[in-house]
């Protein structure tokens, strides 16, 4: 047991308790269920009909909710990444290394287990479309978590930096297994089919299958097909490109529920439906009367919908369910339906939802448990920074704010003055769970090099570690992120009296063998293969309301040196030559841990970050 679990065993599900839960014990079922699992990207609450929003269109949902078991009380991490590693894994996101989407702090610890592997070793077959979030380089990918079968975008989003060059949300390429494959139409019906061609093929088979359908809609950049785009013609048209990919995803989940229908696997497949923070476009025209939008630790940051459907279950009438849970929980209740249990020894800090969605169950010995979410996006995490710690009748903000939030839900009130007892009480829980988690917090997840089965490795600037925000899509990349202003073609020298500009940041690499390593820096991608200095023309735009990444122009850089350092130790440095499309350094390296922060040198003396470096092992 946890030092948490013991001074908080009220509130606290400890160690062995998912693994000891009566559903967890009991025998493995004959036929476990196929599961989907769908998470969609910056659709709050209030961004959907059933919820009581005005505007969106979302019939196929409202039905799937008018015929499944709800959860009204649900909640996540105020942003995309620490809410993927909660539902991975069972367990608080930052005690996974996850409380940050860039700055090297969105990539899944390899020592975490994954509901992926746990069910993969249960006999299933295992899927992600879309969306991973958690890591791009081995062995942070999802197939290097337990998915079978992979069909994703890099980073984020489309078009991030991790992703493929110049990719937008149309007519994009995507990572298939570890290659390369192009497709033709609008990145969320492309995830869906790849989807549905994996459910076809497990359904043939006759294995068990969970599909994990994590989409990048209705993220930003706000694009959508022009079909949909013409439902929303009297809406700002933010908000009618954000409308518009919430209605595509709707008609993607009507024809999937279709589908699984037309091959007789309906009954048997448990159908969730959720989504991974606040609203970040709708909460102008209705956000249920929550407090806080994306990133807010007030509950329109956190509380999302949570729908799951499964007729052999019985879990195919509206039911609902008020009581507190969180994405820590999903782990806990897929397998639970699978009939597995987690290895021993592994610690989760949630438990299995299933006497919450069963109907006929009778959700006794539920614990009276607090849960705490927070919103750090920083390098480090900062106690208290816009934390939420949460129990059924509560809400402590940022520790000193109280709500009760069954009376005020919306958050207007704070009666902390008037229960000091309350908030004594769940502040002592805070400080005992930062007390827990904080000693993980120093454990930096390196980027291997050298691996025997991986020994050339790709980086990208969005997972540097630095104090501000990294260049994390390529727009970034094309404006020339961190550069002084009007030094881009050298045509403006800095003021005499400013030091030059000095980057700050690092990729945190493992050398996993000493040897002789060849470093390629680059200012473009591989697949762009442009000069270092020379800028590129805009490419084409998407329909929606904002501009594609890729249709800005890419600013020239006058790059004249590229110095190689690790740590505060400069490896070398080069001229770089003429119309070169990258520089390379060739370093002896010892095994262990390698801050690289290599750069490219401007005529001032101003640096500009390497935004893409390539590793590979010589000898």
């Amino acid at each position: 047991m946890t030092p948490l679990a013991r001074r908080f065993p009220r509130f606290f599900l400890p160690l062995a308790a998912a693994a000891l839960a009566p559903a967890l014990l009991a025998a493995p079922a004959p036929q476990p269920p196929n599961v989907v699992l769908i998470i969609t990207d910056d659709q709050g609450y209030g961004d959907l009909g059933h919820t009581g929003n005005p505007v969106v269109q979302t019939p196929h949902l409202d039905r799937l909710a008018a015929e499944s078991s709800r959860l009204t009380d649900y909640h996540v991490a105020p942003t995309c990444s620490p809410t993927r590693a909660a539902l991975m894994t069972g367990r608080w996101t930052n005690r996974t290394g996850v409380w940050h989407t860039v700055n090297g702090r969105s990539m899944l610890r390899q020592n975490e287990v994954t509901f992926a592997q746990l069910l993969r070793d249960r006999g299933y077959a295992t899927g992600l479309f879309g969306k991973w979030h958690l890591g791009d380089n081995f062995p942070y990918r999802p197939e290097d978590r337990g998915f079978t079968e992979v069909y994703r975008h890099g980073g984020g989003g489309v078009g991030q930096t991790p992703d493929l060059w110049d990719n937008a949300y149309f007519d994009g390429r995507y990572f298939h297994n570890g290659k390369v494959v192009a497709a033709k139409g609008f990145c969320t019906d492309v995830f869906f089919g790849a989807a549905e061609n994996f459910i076809r093929d497990a359904a043939a088979r006759r294995q068990p299958w969970m599909a994990y359908i994590a989409l990048n809609a209705p993220h930003g950049p706000l694009h959508a097909p022009e079909e949909w785009l013409a439902r929303y013609r009297d809406q700002p048209p933010a908000r009618a490109a954000f409308y518009a990919m919430i209605s595509n995803i709707d008609d993607r989940v009507g024809r999937l529920r279709t589908l699984l229908r037309e091959l007789g696997v309906e009954r048997d497949t448990v159908f969730i439906f959720t989504t991974d923070n606040g609203t970040a476009n709708g909460d102008a025209v209705f956000n249920a009367g929550m407090r806080g939008k994306k990133g807010s630790e007030y509950d329109g940051g956190h509380r999302v919908p949570f729908i799951a459907h499964w007729p052999a279950g019985g879990w195919n009438r509206p039911h609902t369910s008020a009581t507190l849970t969180h994405a820590i929980d999903i782990l806990p209740t897929l397998l639970d339906l699978a009939g597995a249990t987690p290895p021993p020894g592994l610690h989760l800090d949630g438990r299995s939802l299933r006497p919450l969605l069963d109907p006929a169950a009778k959700a006794t010995g539920w614990p009276d448990r607090m849960i705490i979410t927070d919103s750090q996006r920083v390098r480090d995490p900062v106690k208290w920074k816009q934390s939420a710690v949460m129990a059924q009748e509560w809400r402590l903000v940022n520790g000193k704010e109280l709500y009760a939030i069954q009376r005020d839900p919306g958050q207007k009130e704070d009666v902390a003055a008037r229960h000091p007892e309350q908030v004594a009480r769940m502040r002592a829980f805070y400080e005992a769970w930062w007390t827990e988690l904080e000693p993980t917090f120093a454990l930096t997840t390196e980027i291997p090099i050298g691996h025997p089965q991986h020994p050339v490795v790709s980086l990208t600037a969005h997972d540097w570690i630095q104090e501000d925000l990294p260049p994390w899509n390529q727009q970034h990349i094309r404006q020339a992120q961190g550069l002084r202003s009007g030094a881009g073609a050298g045509k403006k020298a800095r003021p005499a009296d400013a030091e030059p500009a000095r980057h700050r940041g690092h990729w945190a690499l493992r050398v996993e063998r000493p040897g002789t390593y060849a470093i390629s820096l680059r200012r473009w991608p591989v697949e762009a293969d442009q000069p270092i200095t020379a800028g590129l023309a805009p490419g084409e735009n998407v329909p929606g309301a904002d501009q594609a990444y890729r249709a800005r122009p890419g600013i020239p850089v006058a790059a004249t040196e590229a110095i190689l350092r690790a740590g505060d130790r400069e490896l070398g440095r080069q001229t770089v030559p003429a119309g070169a499309r990258e520089v390379t350094f060739t370093a002896r390296l010892e095994a262990g841990p390698l801050a690289l922060a290599p750069v490219f040198r401007l005529p001032a003396g101003d640096e500009l970050g390497a935004y893409y470096a390539v590793v590979t092992f010589v000898r």
